[in-house]
């Protein structure tokens, strides 16, 4: 496949989980990515689709560097730091108690992820 259907497909999986969890809070993120786990998690890791995409990117082209790594470190610590909120969430804390204020999640933050990871893929494969 070519860098431009590769690149199109990462940006179109990026759009994807940022619809899924598009809230105009963050509570409401939370919440959303909370109400999914609740229902199943095998369905909450497989809506973390581009998690596996970049994995397969990086196989693809035989990949490891810095930026491909960077990537793929980048939304592992993301699932954990969600998987762990989520913990918490189920043993009865409150979303107050953990992350104590709720910001506005205007479009720019909502699909900052969009941008930059495509770009830093760009980068990792020396296209840019």
């Amino acid at each position: 496949m070519d860098i431009i259907s590769l690149l199109f497909i990462f940006v179109m999986l990026e759009f994807f989980e940022s619809y899924w969890q598009k809230s105009d809070t963050l509570y409401g993120f939370i919440n959303n990515n909370f109400l999914l786990f609740k229902r199943n998690i095998f369905i909450y890791f497989i809506l973390h689709i581009s998690f596996y995409y970049t994995i397969f990117l990086s196989l693809y082209f035989n990949n490891f560097s810095f930026w491909m790594a960077s990537i793929f470190i980048v939304k592992f610590i993301d699932i954990c730091f969600k998987l762990s909120i989520m913990k918490k969430l189920l043993n009865g804390i409150t979303i107050e108690e953990i992350i104590p204020m709720n910001i506005n999640m205007s479009p720019i933050l909502r699909y900052f992820n969009v941008v930059v990871y495509p770009l830093t893929f760009l980068f990792a494969i020396k296209f840019i």
